[in-house]
């Protein structure tokens, strides 16, 4: 059996939000900061993984 990785979504700006998308399969909406120094922050509900534009590059 696989598990899909979690998906990831580059970002312009350093404080996001996410609820998991597709309505009420989702999950309830939490703010999520980025860690200037990290450029990347995972939601804690669905392990989605925000990456800032300007780490883009250096984040796997």
């Amino acid at each position: 059996m696989t598990t899909d990785a979690p998906e990831k979504e580059i970002v312009s700006k350093w404080r996001i939000a996410c609820d998991g998308g597709g309505g009420a399969l989702g999950h309830p909406r939490v703010w999520l900061q980025i860690p200037n120094d990290a450029g990347f922050v995972e939601c804690g509900y669905c392990d989605k993984k925000f990456i800032h534009e300007s780490f883009a590059d250096k984040v796997k």
